[in-house]
């Protein structure tokens, strides 16, 4: 049975955050960024090659899917919204309607799931995760595509 999970990485560790994935047994992390960096010393252990190598140390598939990232436009869509109600990336508890309608319409609608479960079944994974950067799901795109996948499909989720 296939299992979803997101998880984020603002304000977490490196060993939390790679906690979270082992104590779950995920076998796939989708990584669901337009930019596979992250600024600051603090997140160097999610910049792609490191992510990758600590990734397969643990025995986890690594997979980029850019195409769900939500685009440019889309990006500052929500950072004009989050200047209008006086929030930061950081610290954003949910999207804008702005953000979510664009990000369906414009990228998800456009992405075919049928063939990511496909293949996600090829790959004999049970456990995958869709990561994003932002620490609450609900204020990142992972939550949008999770809760698609649930609807279409009736994959559990379960936000770590």
């Amino acid at each position: 049975m296939l299992e979803i999970y997101t998880i984020g990485v603002y304000n977490s560790t490196e060993n939390v955050f790679f906690d979270k994935l082992t104590n779950n047994n995920v076998d796939l992390f989708l990584d669901i960024r337009q930019r596979r960096g992250v600024r600051g010393s603090q997140y160097k252990f999610v910049n792609s090659s490191y992510l990758q190598e600590k990734l397969a140390k643990l025995d986890i598939k690594y997979k980029h899917i850019i195409e769900l990232a939500p685009t440019k436009e889309i990006r500052t869509a929500q950072k004009e919204e989050d200047i209008r109600s006086g929030n930061s990336k950081k610290t954003r508890k949910t999207l804008g309607n702005t953000f979510t309608r664009l990000y369906i319409s414009d990228v998800l609608d456009k992405y075919n799931l049928d063939d990511l479960v496909q293949e996600l079944h090829n790959l004999n994974v049970c456990r995958v995760v869709l990561f994003c950067v932002e620490e609450s799901p609900y204020a990142c795109h992972r939550s949008i595509v999770a809760n698609r996948l649930n609807q279409k499909y009736n994959l559990t989720v379960k936000h770590l």
